[in-house]
């Protein structure tokens, strides 16, 4: 596995292996081992799985503590963008976010810490994503902030006049609305 550190601390972008031949490929697309090799030592409990058409966005989520959640995303079929915002107040990178195209023809994925709101655009006709969490989801601890929000400045790589959001994800809070919980 390839394991690159991106701009903001604790984000890494992860590629693993992929052994191809006639027959198709393999890869080992989650290995707690080799992870460990670079610091990343979670025990991830849940594992979620997504389907969306061209254009949905999701996001910006979070859950707060103590439900807190680090992803580890990957993208079983199609193309997306997505997005991790540093939420974490008093960090060097806060408010500022790391994009990054996740397909099912570069086999890259993302790890994502708690302390980050997480969101994805659907770029592919249809993309299905999956992702591990390190805790369970409690709707209750449920957090958000606006997908479009001008400060945050998400290019998104869709035209956002064609996009599909939720009607919960269109009544989040701007980021400087928005009150975090978490703290370095």
């Amino acid at each position: 596995m390839n394991v690159t550190k991106t701009n903001i601390n604790g984000v890494f972008i992860i590629e693993p292996k992929v052994f191809k031949d006639q027959r198709g490929y393999f890869y080992e697309s989650y290995n707690k081992l080799s992870l460990g090799k670079y610091g990343i030592d979670y025990t991830f409990v849940q594992d979620n799985q997504s389907q969306s058409s061209y254009g949905v966005i999701r996001g910006l989520h979070f859950q707060k503590p103590p439900y807190a959640q680090t992803k580890l995303l990957r993208v079983i079929q199609g193309k997306i963008i997505d997005v991790a915002v540093d939420i974490r107040k008093g960090s060097p990178t806060y408010g500022q976010h790391v994009a990054l195209e996740l397909s099912d023809t570069n086999f890259k994925q993302l790890l994502i810490p708690a302390g980050f709101a997480h969101g994805f655009s659907v770029l592919s006709e249809t993309a299905v994503v999956q992702y591990k969490c390190t805790d369970y989801y409690h709707p209750e601890s449920e957090g958000g902030i606006i997908f479009n929000d001008s400060d945050l400045d998400i290019n998104w790589g869709i035209p956002l006049d064609e996009a599909i959001i939720s009607e919960k994800d269109l009544n989040h809070p701007t980021f400087s609305e928005f009150q975090t919980p978490f703290t370095m």
